[in-house]
């Protein structure tokens, strides 16, 4: 490994990495008999059914549209006989509108490219890229959702400069973009071409941990062919895959309070986001599976599939030889910013990347004490915050103040809880914050 190790200057935790899956080599998981396809798999608005109830899909149909600029398509990850349009639980444990398809065969769309051959030139321009990424579904891998074409086209007056390549899957247990990273780091590479190419910039920086010490070096020797891509070690430190600590850490810059990185000329995309750029624009390959770690202490065999969107949670569980007995909670996500499952039924989404059976001893809470005004969780806040402040004004309901305060800055990293020594769930009031605030703010928007 080479380089000059970065990190962000500001806070940060050092959790158990717990990374049992980082030598599981990626697995297909098999089509499921039923997918449950949520409508809302993106940050803003949900997609619009365009399938009725008895239509027939191919793998890779569009069967939802966009309903908005924050929007994207999806496509059927399955095909079969769609048996209903209705509502299905999802990952918060509401049902919400979805469409249900019954799977017949593994038949795909035509104009897919199947074939194992790395396509390397680029032969559309960054209009057309752009476009090709909208029509295909694509969205931030990483968990936030955004849709990907969208952080490609900066408003006027913004210019982007250096595209940020996120590898670096910081978050404790997880190590799908690892392995995503050393299976399919050419395409990964291919996939960081064409979004400079999009974004009109002639300089990517990919950000890997340290503890990925192969997905480094293996990467390092793939870019020697391409130019203007660096790949940059970071240190161990969490949460350094958030977008603002990413850019601390590669380039010294700082996004100003409530501004989005192009303030200071940088567009972050995950690797995963980087892969499906690959396969949509080199394979015409809409987003429709991706890779999903499913892991815990007392897992018989953590691992990572591909799996198709839609395939039931408990398929995985199923395919790691079940759910172990001493399981506590089952999480989506990470132990530090996931959130717990209500049912096994929920589906795989394109933001899903990783399931934690948490085991029943790690996954309880300890009893809640009074606050002893430590400010350890100012000094671990990435964002320089206050934690304490912001809960407190959440828990009685004072959202003005949480918001003169920044609750809105809140990455939602955990990092503040994860360090008190009273055991208070400041996240889950940050949280409750962050939602309030973000009402009232949209509410005032529209008067």
């Amino acid at each position: 490994m080479t380089g000059n190790v970065k990190t962000f200057p500001l806070g940060g935790v050092h959790p158990q990495e717990n990374k049992l899956s980082a030598n599981a080599p990626i697995e297909t998981i098999p089509v499921p008999t039923q997918a449950f396809i949520p409508m809302g798999q993106n940050l803003g608005t949900p997609s619009k059914p365009i399938v009725n109830k008895g239509d027939m899909v191919k793998v890779g149909q569009l069967i939802a549209e966009a309903s908005g600029f924050i929007s994207t398509n999806i496509h059927s990850p399955v095909s079969g006989k769609v048996l209903k349009i209705d509502d299905i639980l999802d990952a918060t444990g509401y049902k919400r509108p979805g469409i249900i398809i019954n799977v017949e065969g593994d038949d795909w769309d035509e104009s897919i490219d199947l074939s194992n051959d790395i396509k390397e030139d680029i032969e559309l321009d960054s209009k057309q890229i752009i476009e090709k990424i909208k029509e295909k579904g694509l969205v931030g891998m990483g968990g936030a959702t955004f849709p990907t074409y969208v952080k490609l086209m900066p408003p006027p007056g913004k210019v982007a400069e250096y595209l940020l390549i996120n590898g670096v899957e910081c978050e404790p247990y997880l190590t799908s973009d690892h392995r995503l990273m050393l299976e399919k780091g050419k395409e990964i590479l291919i996939g960081t071409k064409i979004l400079m190419k999009a974004l009109k910039v002639d300089k990517a920086i990919i950000g890997i941990e340290n503890n990925k010490p192969d997905a480094i070096n293996h990467l390092i020797e793939l870019a020697k062919k391409y130019d203007g891509i660096k790949i940059q070690p970071l240190k161990v430190q969490y949460p350094q895959g958030g977008e603002k600590q990413l850019i601390k850490a590669a380039l010294n810059r700082e996004v100003p309070s409530g501004k989005l990185p192009i303030e200071v000329g940088c567009v972050v995309q995950n690797v995963g986001t980087a892969f499906a750029v690959y396969e949509a624009v080199q394979k015409n390959k809409p987003l429709i599976d991706r890779v999903v770690t499913v892991t815990g202490k007392g897992v018989k065999k953590p691992s990572n599939f591909l799996v198709r969107i839609g395939t039931p949670l408990q398929d995985l569980i199923d395919a790691v030889e079940g759910l172990p007995e001493t399981t506590g909670k089952i999480i989506n996500g990470g132990p530090m910013m996931g959130k717990a499952l209500t049912s096994l039924e929920v589906p795989v989404v394109k933001g899903s990347s990783g399931i934690l059976l948490m085991e029943e001893d790690e996954s309880k809470r300890k009893p809640e004490s009074p606050c002893i005004r430590c400010s350890k969780c100012t000094y671990v806040c990435p964002q320089g915050l206050e934690p304490f402040l912001l809960s407190k004004a959440a828990k009685l309901a004072k959202f003005d103040m949480a918001e003169k305060e920044k609750v809105m800055d809140c990455i939602e990293c955990g990092s503040c809880q994860y360090t008190c020594p009273a055991s208070i769930p400041l996240l889950d009031y940050l949280r409750l914050g962050k939602t309030m605030v973000g009402a009232n703010i949209r509410n005032r928007n529209k008067k």
